[in-house]
């Protein structure tokens, strides 16, 4: 997935010192930033460029997958060493998760899974929610061996993206018919939606921005989210109501 920004520079060394990814190439104006040798994320540079107000659609947050609960634990150490500021956190009885916020205002969420084995279904829906966060738990898989960080480990993905919309339901059924995605999880307010059986690779949500239209292509935050097909095909892409680009490659 992309970014557009202000200070692409500025917006890396954020990246790679909070998050941990490692800058893999550089095309243009665009600085791909990913790890293990994967381009995850790319921040394209525009001049005069806006930052969005909260009640607009676009990006609530992009979701940085660790492989491991230890993972986790050691990266949580790191942000505990270099007092990187959190917004919050939640157990959500699929994954943990820690959120903060980038230098130009993008919600990011560090998280691992929990077991698969251990999600709940319920008439088709996985059962998620927001619950305190087992923190000692987490610090516990380090065992008596003291924290290593060392950046994101190879495995790290992008495991979803959640974004800001104007109607959620409607959102929700454009994934469906468009993109064929699964509703793993519906509300009036928010839509969690899946392929294979994962507890949500895409979220729409009218939180903040319950009726916003078009996003103005002179803002900073989403630009593109490119979606790894399963079938062989040829890359199409397509927009949303709200202007989000979506790639299918």
């Amino acid at each position: 997935m992309t970014l557009r920004c202000r200070d692409a520079e500025a917006l890396a060394a954020w990246y790679q010192s909070a998050v941990g990814l490692q800058e893999i190439t550089r095309e243009g104006a665009t600085i791909w930033l990913g790890a293990g040798g994967e381009r995850l994320l790319g921040l394209t540079e525009r001049s005069g460029l806006d930052l969005p107000g909260q009640q607009e659609a676009g990006l609530f947050h992009t979701a940085i997958l660790l492989p491991s609960r230890r993972d986790l634990a050691n990266w949580i150490a790191m942000a505990v060493e270099r007092r990187i500021p959190v917004d919050g956190t939640a157990d959500h009885r699929v994954s943990e998760a820690i959120y903060l916020t980038d230098p130009e205002g993008n919600g990011v969420e560090i998280y691992a899974d929990t077991p698969q084995a251990g999600w709940r279904w319920v008439d088709g829906e996985v059962q998620m929610g927001s619950y305190r966060l087992d923190l000692e738990g987490i610090m516990a898989t380090l065992g008596a061996l003291p924290p290593l960080w060392t950046g994101a480990p190879a495995g790290t993905s992008i495991g979803h993206v959640h974004m800001k919309v104007g109607d959620a339901p409607r959102a929700g059924r454009w994934w469906q018919e468009t993109l064929g995605f699964d509703a793993v999880s519906s509300r009036d307010d928010a839509v969690f939606l899946s392929t294979g059986g994962y507890h949500h690779h895409i979220a729409v949500n009218q939180w903040l921005s319950a009726g916003a239209g078009r996003r103005s292509e002179r803002t900073t935050g989403l630009e593109l989210v490119e979606l790894l097909r399963r079938d062989t095909g040829p890359m199409e892409q397509f927009e949303d109501d709200w202007g989000t680009a979506i790639r299918l490659a």
